[in-house]
Order: C-alpha cells, then structure tokens, then sequence
C-alpha cells in the first residue's frame, strides 16, 4: 500500500487552510512577525507541495512595525469562487491591542493578491469565508459572548453576511455556538460548509497547545440552531499522553477530492528532547469519511499517524529542493523571510551578483525591530547549516554572522565581528533577554566559514578559515531555548544570516557567499 509521512509541510507553518479548484489544491498557514506574509502552496495529490508565493509580499499589504513577537498575521483562510481567491486572515497589532480582519482577492493563486480590505465591527480572530448556494457570501469568526463569558477564555462563534461589492459586513450578527467542550475554552478557528443539505461549523477549541481539539456542529439553517456531533471533539491527540510522538492536533480544515475522498488538514506538533517544539505547530493531513452524517476520521484509529495511505490520487512530486542556495537568482528564493516589514533595501542580489550582500544596519536583533536578518525555518530535528561569509569589520559594534532564532530575547548567534578594537568570534546565547557568552576566539580574517549541527537538543557550532577545515566554537549547547515552551509565543524556530552596527551608523556590509542547510 502506498503511504506518505506526516507532517506534509514541516517546520513553522501552522493553522493550514486548504481548498480545491479543479484538480489543483492550494494551501495558507499562518506567519505572524515574519515578512512575506502568509505563504502559498500548490499541489495536485495533497502530500507533496511546493510553495509558489506569498499572499502578503508588500510594505503597503501588511505593516509590521511595531508588531510584538508572535503578533501579526493569525489564521488565514483560503477559498475560491467564480474565478476569484480570496484570503482572509486577523491582524493582531500586539498583546492587548486592536485585532483587524482584512480579506484580500487574486485571480491567480501566486499572485499578485490585492491590498487588504479592512472590514469594521468584525470582532475576534480566525476568520472565514463561506460562500452559499444562494450567491450570498458569510464571514465567520469568534467573539466573547454578548452576554458575557461564562467562564475563562469563554467565546462563541458568530456569524455575519458580507457584501463583497460594497466590500462589508451587512445585515445581523447571528450567535451560532460556543463549542461542544464547555469549560475547555478558546472556540476559534470557525469554518463553515455545506454538505449533502446539512450546514456543518468546524472550530478549534481547547487552546492552541497540548488540549488542542477539533469540534464540529451541523444545522439545516445557515443560521442555526447547530446540533452538537456526540462523537466530539472529532480530532484530538490530548488523551494519548505527553510522550506521544504528535501532540497539539487541532485547527482544522477540510477538502473533498475530485475522486470523491475527503481530507482534513490540520496543525500539530512534534516534541523532541524532553517535549520542547523548536520546529513550532507544523502541517499534518489525515483522512475522514462520513458515518451517519458525521466526520469520523481516520476510522478505527482516530488520530493522526507519522504514516499512513497515500489518498487516491496521482502522486506529484515537484522535485526536491536544493540543500545550497548560491544566491545567483535576482530575488531571494521564497524560504527566506524578514523580521517584519522592510523598510529599506539593506539585502541585496545585484550588487555582486552570486552573493548575499547585507548593510550593516544600526537596528539589533535583541530588540523588536526590523533588524538586517534574512532567515529561514528549522524544518527537521536534526539539520546542519553551513555558510561562507565575507566580511571585514571597520568599527566597533559591526558584526555579521548566524543567528539561530526564537525571538528578540531567546536566541542564539555566532557572531565575527570588532569589539573593542578586536576582531573574534563569539557564540552568545540569549536566554530571557539576558545575554551569556559562551564562546571568545580572537581572529582576524577576511573570508570565514561557520557551520551549525543540531542532533535533537544539541547544538554545535564552528568556523573555519578555509573550506572543511572545521575548528570547534562550542559544542553541545542546550538548544530548547529555541521553543515556544521555554519562550513562550506561538513560532517555531529559523536559522538565518544576520548583520547589525549594534545602534551606530554604517556603510559597511558582509557579502554571503552561499548558505547550505540539510536535514536528516
């Protein structure tokens, strides 16, 4: 029996959303803090998937100054209708603050996509869009209950008609449901759909964490009221333990094949190394068939599994992806991302064509700014990244180098730079906005070679003067700083190429020869 492995989109690409046209299927996952927003894939069996732009890729889409981390773009959701996609998502502008829902159009799927239309009076997050039999158009999200929450964390769903010519919500609010697990807390992520004459809400509730679930309700009436599945929640990993393999199963949605199967994407989690998620809530698909009007996924067994029966479609492979990135395109290939919205062009391809150029600019990565930080995400528990580097630092404060992130005040970065007048290398770890150094090795070179190996927890770094001439930094540093459980918010981790003057004024650059990152 054919099988493919789980997740199907590894790494840091968490609350999936899918739909088909045709025979093709596009998916969305959320991004937060990082510029481009919102990437978008394609693929034509479900499992194998190749990213072919972003649905937010300019300054005047999405504006992430200020943004805290772990702030930004939640949740977006993917649909299709008459020619046109649309993507509708929330914006959180920080911890306590506004949180906007905006959807924007495209006609094809890699773009361009449209700036953002803000809608007003749209409270919570999690977004959806469904579009009826009846041509009429409904946005979805959550809310604290009109009269008030009844316990903590306590929300509904509601559910409002949107007019996308006038480009706004019209009409009633309508309560349609607070979930099937009273007191589990954090209904969101609400997506409707009609099948076979019934109306059927699937959410999330029970947190983003190890209580994770999938909910489902069904009504004849659009507007309800909603029949609680007694099978529920239809998908959840939380009974299973903390030493199961797949945790946090939860944020789901769901897509019939042209064959007639049906399929759910959803976000899960892989703890490694004492139950630390340094590759954040990844991507997972698993089968569903309907029992009696109800979802029962993946019959006989009721979760997801690392392995299982490859659906029934013909399988296309896109081609893997190079190990190596020798720069030698015009843009940046879409993996990279920034720390929020650029505002200057301090990357660039051109300027020497086959590397990496990056401006030392004054902004640090110690702070919750758009610092000179071109990176992307771990993907595999165990990797090796390697870079060749050229750079010679002119003033105190400049240096270029590898940072290993988790956000502003949880990270790792192998730096070679001047200090002091002192040209080193220096490996520090910042550990809750304190930073320990854990390696100095004075040297003065122009060219440098640094590499990273990661085997699970365990994170080792190097340098060299010369190509596979490897000199240890630091071997076997914890790395579980790395992980949203010691750092707290909702991202997984990325390795990058980072430059700063550390708040002075620069004109100097280092230029990244290649960067290699392999996992196994």
């Amino acid at each position: 029996m054919k099988t493919f492995n789980n997740p199907i989109i590894p790494g840091f690409y968490p609350d999936p959303s899918i739909c088909r046209v045709d025979e093709d299927y596009y998916l969305v996952t959320s991004t937060f803090e990082y510029f481009p927003g919102v990437p978008i894939f394609h693929s034509k069996d479900l499992v194998n998937w190749r990213q072919i732009g972003h649905v937010l890729d300019r300054p005047s889409q999405l504006n992430l100054d200020g943004t805290p981390n772990s702030r930004g773009i939640y949740a977006p959701t993917i649909r299709y209708n008459n020619g046109v996609f649309y993507m509708v998502t929330t914006f959180v502008v920080s911890a306590t603050g506004t949180r906007i829902n905006f959807y924007v159009t495209a006609t094809d799927p890699s773009g361009p996509w449209s700036d953002p239309n803000w809608l007003e009076d749209a409270p919570g997050i999690d977004p959806s869009l469904f579009f009826d039999e009846d041509g009429k158009v409904y946005y979805t999200g959550n809310r604290v209950p009109p009269e008030g929450p009844q316990y903590p964390k306590h929300v509904e769903i509601w559910m409002q008609e949107i007019d996308l010519e006038k480009k706004q919500l019209v009409g009633p609010k309508y309560s349609l449901w607070d979930g099937a697990l009273k007191q589990i807390h954090a209904q969101e992520a609400p997506h409707l759909y009609k099948i076979n004459g019934w109306y059927y809400l699937l959410i999330a509730e029970g947190g983003t964490g190890f209580t994770h679930s999938a909910t489902i309700a069904r009504s004849k009436s659009i507007t309800g009221p909603y029949e609680v599945c007694k099978t529920n929640p239809i998908l959840t990993h939380r009974h299973l333990g903390r030493g199961y393999p797949i945790q946090s199963v939860g944020h789901a949605d769901i897509v019939e094949t042209q064959n007639g199967e049906w399929w759910m994407v959803c976000l899960a989690t892989r703890p490694y190394g004492g139950n630390y998620r340094n590759l954040g809530r990844e991507t997972f698909l698993v089968p569903f068939i309907w029992e009696e009007g109800w979802p029962v996924v993946n019959p006989g067994k009721g979760i997801i599994e690392g392995e299982m029966p490859f659906p029934n479609l013909t399988e296309k492979r896109w081609g893997s992806e190079a190990v190596c990135d020798h720069f030698e395109n015009p843009e940046l290939d879409l993996k990279w991302n920034f720390i929020r919205t650029p505002r200057d062009q301090f990357w660039s391809l051109l300027e020497r064509p086959g590397f990496l150029r990056l401006k030392n600019k004054k902004e640090v990565i110690t702070e919750e700014v758009n610092p000179c930080f071109v990176g992307r995400r771990q993907q595999h528990m165990n990797f090796s990244v390697r870079t060749k580097m050229e750079f010679l630092p002119m003033n105190n404060g400049e240096v270029a180098g590898l940072v290993l992130l988790q956000n502003h005040n949880y990270h790792m970065r192998l730096e070679y730079g001047l200090e002091d007048h002192k040209t080193s290398i220096r490996l520090i770890k910042r550990n809750g906005g304190k930073d320990q150094l854990l390696a100095y090795i004075p040297l003065k070179v122009g060219i440098l070679y640094i590499k990273v190996e990661a085997v699970g927890q365990s994170y080792s770094f190097y340098y060299g003067t010369s190509s596979e001439e490897w000199k240890v930094v630091h071997e076997n540093v914890d790395g579980t700083i790395l992980s949203s459980d010691v750092a707290g918010g909702f991202v997984g981790a990325y390795i990058g190429m980072y430059a700063t003057s550390n708040g002075y004024e620069s004109n100097n650059f280092v230029d990244f020869d290649w960067f290699e990152y392999v996992g196994y």
